[in-house]
């Protein structure tokens, strides 16, 4: 005759976790980490039936209590990791993770000047000339060049048809090819060809089309 055997299992947010040896164990591990934690913690209790005694790997109170806590724990890290995820900006399903620089901005998307023959196509963001300029997401370098009224200027291509330009840079340092990663330093603020004065000329274009920056930095 084959022996039956009985376990409780505590799960978290529909995830095994543990196993405690009676339902009283289950019921006091469950209440315990409720009073310890403020947030809405899924947790149930599943009575479980076998017949191979190796499936069951019950735990003491104390160490079944300290693990799931473990969990909770890890389960509210990635809560904030998808909060923080939802809130950056993005454009045809990339995402612009930071701002390249930190600065004032000296001149918007649209707006008309006798320097330019048509209106603004990018975004000016004046800053001190030598200022590191990043990445706003990963991608791929795909002009990096002395280009006329542009002055030196980088083009990253992120995919999905999404690429940002960075114009007037005085310096570049990465070349055409190149893999970067969001926050990667690829120039330096400068006022190279059409300028006035030290600044980075950020374009974001879908498809070829520019579009307007503040849509999604700076805003």
């Amino acid at each position: 005759m084959e022996i039956t055997y009985k376990y409780y299992e505590i799960d978290v947010n529909s995830q095994k976790i543990e196993q405690v040896n009676t339902l009283e164990e289950a019921q006091e591990l469950v209440e315990n980490i409720k009073k310890e934690n403020s947030e809405d913690i899924d947790l149930s209790i599943v009575e479980k039936y076998t017949q191979n005694e190796e499936e069951i790997q019950t735990k003491g109170i104390e160490v079944a209590k300290n693990e799931i806590q473990e969990r909770i724990k890890e389960i509210n890290k990635q809560k904030e990791i998808e909060e923080k995820d939802k809130q950056i900006p993005s454009i045809n399903g990339i995402k612009l993770a930071l701002k390249p620089v930190t600065g004032t901005i000296s001149s918007r998307y649209g707006s008309s000047s006798s320097l330019r023959k048509s209106t603004h196509t990018g975004l000016d963001i004046a800053a001190p000339s030598g200022t590191p300029i990043k990445v706003v997401s990963d991608g791929t370098v795909v002009f990096s060049n002395y280009n006329g009224s542009y002055g030196n200027l980088i083009k990253v291509d992120h995919g999905n048809g999404v690429e940002t330009w960075y114009a007037h840079t005085s310096k570049m340092y990465v070349s055409v090819g190149q893999k970067v990663t969001a926050g990667d330093i690829i120039a330096a603020v400068g006022t190279t060809g059409n300028s006035t004065g030290a600044h980075l000329h950020l374009e974001i274009r879908i498809n070829g089309q520019h579009v307007n920056p503040q849509n999604y930095l700076y805003k």
